[in-house]
């Protein structure tokens, strides 16, 4: 009778630690979408991926204004960027606002910049910007290969109709003001 307790607990333990790990449909589609989009810019086809972010944050930054900024940013001669080892943290539960689902997204990825054709003072500008954007403890000169290692932990909002094909704004909190013109009060309030 013992044994068959044990038995019954260790089965019903596995379960429910089965059931907690379980990812549901609009995971792992938002998972398939955001992948897709950092993928496309890794790969640097920015059209691509600028048609992956949310339409009304064109808004703010018209679409061509956007891809020109990806196109100087992952296509720039003087500072070769790679995009690696992406992974997912939490990923809220989508909520249904105004006829949208949006659901708030932690991400992050490394970044590997190499400044090696810059010359010393835009060395300090980027070490500034990177270090401005990401943390100190997030970012490492390699001097001797003229290359920033990042640690980028991002956050997105992924908002869709369906809940199958989804699309991004990046939330960041020196956004705020902006982003009140593109998503709901409360999906602002979770920023």
């Amino acid at each position: 009778m013992k044994t068959k307790s044990l038995l019954f607990l260790f089965v019903l333990s596995s379960f429910v630690a089965f059931a907690q790990t379980k990812v549901s449909p609009e995971e792992s589609n938002i998972k398939k979408s955001l992948t897709y989009f950092v993928n496309s810019v890794k790969d640097k086809k920015i059209e691509q991926g600028v048609n992956c972010i949310y339409p009304k944050f064109f808004t703010i930054i018209p679409k061509d204004q956007m891809t020109q900024l990806l196109n100087m940013t992952y296509n720039n001669p003087f500072m070769k960027i790679e995009v690696q080892d992406l992974k997912f943290g939490s990923i809220g539960k989508p909520e249904l606002i105004d006829d949208e689902y949006f659901s708030i997204v932690n991400y992050s990825f490394k970044l590997k910049c190499n400044v090696n054709s810059m010359n010393e003072d835009m060395k300090k500008k980027i070490n500034a910007a990177l270090t401005n954007k990401y943390g100190k403890e997030n970012v490492k000169y390699l001097a001797n290969e003229g290359i920033y290692l990042i640690n980028a932990n991002m956050r997105a909002c992924a908002i869709s109709k369906d809940r199958k094909y989804w699309k991004f704004v990046m939330v960041e909190k020196e956004y705020k003001k902006q982003l009140v013109k593109v998503l709901p009060q409360k999906i602002i309030d979770k920023i």
